[in-house]
């Protein structure tokens, strides 16, 4: 699991936000991402891609991390064992993060955004698989990273824009439609991004 200590606990102004990849993004492993921003600081930002699919299974990973064996895997609730693991992002692609709602808390979790934290460790792997975990999580492998002041360029050069994160976008499992319904949800249509994306 991902270690929370390499992130700035400094509250920065994109702290639980939504990045939306503008249609002219360069960086073809972003296109048309959805990316929450858990920490960012002047040294940097660090979020997670929220809708794309990771291969591995939530059950696989409990497996291989130990926490659970085959048969205790096949015996889970059906809702935890769909439990949907996501790509975080292209940095550190083994390591995992849970972005939960603020009712599941160890030492380890750290506070991103009003009643949302992330968590790390193997524990609320278990928890999550037993039925104690936190009402509301998504997991993903990998993370998304930026260096002191590359974000704010990249928005300042119409690579991405911001939103608030509603809740119901940020946990819903029907990815595929996350981009689009973002979008809807800010009032945009689509095909004036385009035209707005290529005239940056």
């Amino acid at each position: 699991m991902g270690n929370l200590r390499d992130v700035s606990n400094e509250a920065g102004f994109l702290n639980g936000q939504f990045l939306l990849a503008m249609p002219g993004m360069e960086d073809s492993r972003f296109a048309r991402s959805v990316i929450y921003i858990c920490a960012h600081s002047d040294n940097g930002a660090m979020g997670l891609i929220i809708n794309r699919a990771q291969e591995m299974e939530f059950g696989e990973i409990l497996v291989q991390l130990g926490v659970l064996d085959e048969q205790q895997v096949i015996m889970m609730p059906e809702r935890t064992r769909d439990f949907l693991v996501r790509n975080g992002g292209p940095v550190e692609m083994r390591r995992g993060f849970v972005l939960h709602s603020d009712d599941y808390l160890t030492d380890s979790t750290m506070p991103v955004a009003e009643e949302i934290c992330l968590t790390g460790t193997v524990d609320i792997l278990r928890a999550i698989s037993s039925g104690r975990g936190p009402r509301r999580a998504l997991m993903t492998l990998g993370y998304s990273g930026w260096a002191s002041g590359q974000l704010e360029n990249e928005i300042a050069n119409n690579g991405w824009l911001t939103c608030q994160a509603p809740h119901d976008l940020l946990f819903d499992t029907k990815i595929e439609s996350t981009y689009d319904r973002l979008l809807a949800y800010m009032g945009i249509d689509p095909s004036r991004l385009a035209m707005v994306a290529g005239h940056a």
